[in-house]
């Protein structure tokens, strides 16, 4: 089997799952990693066996990686991307695409001009409770879709996370953190939107630190923390969508709802692979449990990457793709922009829904 060799910039948090995953696929060979900090790079080396640690430049140079795995804070997403991309390596970056949509463009461009193909995060639309949700669309189970809803409302991550600031500034906030898995997940379930109205709030300027090692700290809060908006899709069908850090006492919405002629379905946590999917049709009482047959159910971050290397070795297409993730880019901006301008965003961008990964899918 064909094995596209592969490295890795950035090793926080969020390398494991990767570094894990990328070697339970045949046709991936990690070969490499890299950080701003060499020693972390080679503890992750050590703890996951990839053959070589070094500097972000040594990777780069190094001719023998075809495919590089961005996994950098999202202010460097697109400085990183467009860096390996004139290196001649292929790109998958963590969500989002980019900062800003300027930026996003600008990736996407070095990427034709080079002859190279981009994808990004999120993938967990690909796992089986996502997967499962639209073929039961698919199936005509709910007969024509005519609306959804999409709740990702929480307190905010100052109570746990120990280094918090960044989700309050420039390039974070409930949208940009977690909207790209909502979003993903409504244009895989959907098509691509046409239109967006957004209302955002900065509802408290200061936020306290609750975690250590930072206890006490004060944050200046400087992107807004709740945003809702209606979003027009170019099937016809008319979403909601609320994002929020400033839900104290927490939720009992469902995190997607998808409404159509012949019934609801209740859509998994778009951050996750699994499920449950739930059902119910016109003539039934009660939700009902729907099976997922299709797709990998477990964390399986750095699925988005098989599937993209399956292309690149072979030809053809793949799901989480570069304009996909721009369009989702370009939404996420839309919500803001109509809140401050007092108008709807027509989108500029448009995507081709993600193919249906069916059950004999192997990457």
């Amino acid at each position: 089997m064909k094995q596209l060799k592969i490295g890795i910039i950035g090793c926080g948090n969020i390398s494991s799952i990767y570094m894990e995953n990328c070697q339970k696929f045949p046709h991936l060979e990690l070969i490499a990693c890299a950080d701003l900090d060499v020693q972390r790079a080679q503890l992750q080396a050590e703890k996951f066996g990839v053959p070589k640690a070094c500097s972000v430049e040594e990777l780069l140079s190094d001719p023998t990686i075809e495919l590089v795995i961005n996994l950098t804070i999202p202010k460097a997403h697109a400085s990183v991307c467009i860096q390996a991309l004139e290196a001649g390596k292929h790109v998958y970056t963590e969500k989002p695409l980019a900062v800003t949509r300027e930026e996003g463009k600008q990736i996407l461009e070095t990427a034709k001009k080079n002859n190279l193909l981009v994808g990004s995060a999120p993938d967990t639309f690909l796992g089986a409770g996502i997967q499962t949700a639209i073929h039961l669309i698919e199936q005509g189970e709910i007969g024509i879709p005519i609306g959804a809803s999409a709740f990702m409302i929480c307190r905010g991550h100052e109570h746990w996370h120990p280094d918090p600031a960044f989700y309050y500034d420039t390039g974070g906030g409930p949208m940009f953190d977690m909207g790209p898995y909502y979003l993903t997940a409504l244009v895989a379930l959907l098509g691509p939107i046409k239109r967006i109205s957004g209302s955002t709030r900065i509802s408290y300027d200061e936020r306290t630190v609750l975690s250590t090692p930072k206890a006490g700290t004060k944050i200046k809060v400087s992107i807004p923390t709740h945003i809702s908006g209606v979003i027009d899709f170019a099937s016809g069908v008319i979403g909601n969508i609320t994002t929020s850090f400033d839900a104290f006492g927490g939720t009992s919405l469902p995190p997607i709802e998808i409404y159509g002629s012949e019934g609801t379905l209740l859509v998994p946590d778009p951050n996750t692979f699994g499920g449950p999917a739930r059902i119910r049709k016109r003539d039934e009482i009660e939700f009902r449990e729907v099976p997922l047959d299709y797709g990998y159910s477990q964390n399986y971050r750095g699925l988005g990457v098989a599937d993209m290397a399956t292309a690149i070795l072979e030809g053809g297409k793949f799901r989480a793709n570069g304009q996909l993730a721009y369009h989702v880019l370009e939404a996420m901006h839309g919500f803001h922009d109509s809140s401050d301008s007092g108008k709807h965003y027509i989108m500029e961008s448009t995507c081709e829904r993600p193919e249906i990964v069916d059950s004999a899918y192997i990457v």
